[in-house]
């Protein structure tokens, strides 16, 4: 069986005639108006240092009226509340289903680090393999921590125990982060509620259980493969343990603690049981799996949709939270004030990330209501390249040349969403195209990239020693993650 080919979309609406800067007619016109925006959202990107959100709305716009759309298309108009806006209706669309997602997740992450659940994890694990597979554990502590927490919160709680391990092995400190490093990635690119997943699930309407789905089943092999590297490069490069990290490591903890204990919400004596942890960050898994294969397996009933009510991503996610609060918080003496203020302290980052998808939902939605799209999608329908490995290589292209995993996702998911839209696919097909997205998005992580200096750093690499170790092990993740959802795609 073939890899489906990207469709041709019908259009929704007929060519469009009353832009302002429409260059030249037809297909080559609209394939050049989206060379050019790409190309300038890159330039803006990455030479005028714009902030990404800003960057994908002002390229949303300049897409717009360069393919025709007038002004009232692009903004509606003030004398017609009712009039369709293409930008209000990308953002709003997206963030819709994003937003709640993203922030019920992110407050879930900060209940599991304040409360000392990390810690518990990664502890637990290495007691239970031992020191000589003590890599193995700060892997696994990698998968199961980067569930709920984004990845520069997990370098940042668990680099100090990845010191520890090092400092009584005496061995390298590559065998110890490099696998919590493919850890957190692989989760932060392949699972919700990561926003990477959870913006291309929304963009390319998918259930979010599918995507958690085949998130762990080409997430797991490509970790794997990574682990592998990790140990083979671990054993031929030695890099010491940063005692300069160590020591601003335990000054941020007493700071940290200090703060929690100003607010009442200090980690008490008694260790978070593992199996609390573990519930807690299975719990919306499972349910939300549990109300997709409802779905497949039964027939209409109260039980399906009682099944599909709390396995609902709304749902799940705030059902764990709630068990947070309660089993790491209130039992443990928080106040409900401490709770508050983690919650809310949480959620400060996460505007950045909910603009920048809003955005690449705005991006999708001018593509679509331009006809770029649906020149896109006639041009790669001729040359006959499946949709899957087109995903793949504008994914990886975008990530190599701005750096954002984030604004790699986002852009790809709204310039193949319209090619996917006329296609009988499956929900199974386009979670794998999800997955091609992701492996793209983190490929070949390099200078450009924050995630980049974030490991050199906390971990004493050198820049050269980084790009042969992190940077191989990025592209190991992709490139296997990639294999994995191509190979699947034959079969759904």
């Amino acid at each position: 069986m073939s890899l489906p080919l990207a469709a041709s979309a019908t259009p929704d609406a007929p060519p469009h005639t009353g832009g302002l800067l429409l260059l030249i007619d037809g297909t080559a016109g609209l394939l050049t108006v989206a060379a050019l925006g790409i190309a300038l959202l890159l330039l803006l990107i990455i030479k005028a240092r714009l902030q990404p959100f800003v960057a994908l709305l002002a390229v949303s716009i300049a897409v717009g009226l360069m393919a025709g759309l007038s002004v009232t298309e692009l903004f509606g108009t003030v004398q017609r509340s009712d009039a369709v806006s293409t930008i209000e209706s990308g953002m709003g669309g997206i963030l819709g289903h994003v937003a709640i997602i993203i922030g019920l997740g992110t407050m879930l992450g900060a209940i599991l680090e304040v409360s000392g659940g990390a810690e518990v994890l990664a502890s637990r694990l290495l007691r239970l393999f031992g020191e000589k597979r003590a890599p193995l554990a700060m892997g696994v502590t990698g998968i199961v921590f980067g569930i709920p927490v984004f990845f520069d919160v997990g370098i940042f709680v668990l680099a100090p125990i990845v010191y520890a391990a090092a400092k009584r092995s005496g061995r390298s400190v590559l065998l110890y982060c490099l696998p919590l490093l493919a850890g957190l990635s692989m989760t932060h690119a392949f699972l919700p509620p990561h926003p990477g997943p959870v913006a291309a699930a929304g963009l390319l309407h998918v259930d979010l259980g599918w995507v958690i789905l085949m998130g762990v089943v080409c997430g797991i092999p490509a970790v794997l493969a990574a682990w592998a590297f990790s140990a083979w490069v671990g054993r031929r490069i030695f890099v010491p343990v940063p005692q300069d990290m160590v020591e601003a490591a335990d000054e941020a903890k007493e700071a940290v603690l200090a703060e929690q204990r100003a607010a009442g919400t200090e980690p008490g004596e008694r260790p978070v049981p593992l199996g609390t942890v573990l519930g807690i960050i299975g719990t919306p898994l499972v349910l939300i799996l549990a109300a997709t294969f409802s779905s497949i397996a039964l027939d209409p009933s109260t039980g399906r949709s009682v099944v599909e009510f709390f396995g609902h991503p709304f749902v799940a996610l705030t059902i764990a939270l709630l068990l947070a609060y309660y089993l790491l918080g209130v039992r443990r003496g928080w106040s409900r004030a401490s709770l508050e203020k983690v919650s809310t302290s949480s959620l400060k980052p996460v505007g950045n990330i909910l603009l920048v998808v809003g955005a690449g939902g705005v991006f999708g939605a001018v593509l679509k209501a331009s006809g770029v799209a649906q020149a896109l999608s006639d041009t790669f329908h001729d040359v006959g390249l499946p949709v899957l490995v087109l995903a793949y290589l504008i994914s990886l292209v975008l990530r190599v040349a701005q750096g954002s995993a984030t604004v790699a996702i986002v852009t790809t998911a709204g310039i193949v969403a319209p090619l996917l839209a006329a296609g009988d696919h499956s929900q199974a097909f386009v979670a794998l195209v999800i997955m091609a997205i992701s492996a793209g998005s983190i490929f070949a992580s390099h200078v450009n990239d924050g995630g980049f200096w974030m490991v050199a750093k906390y971990f004493g690499i050198s820049e050269r020693d980084t790009l042969r170790t992190w940077t191989v092990l990025e592209s190991v993740l992709s490139v296997a993650g990639f294999a994995v959802a191509a190979v699947l795609s034959l079969f759904v």
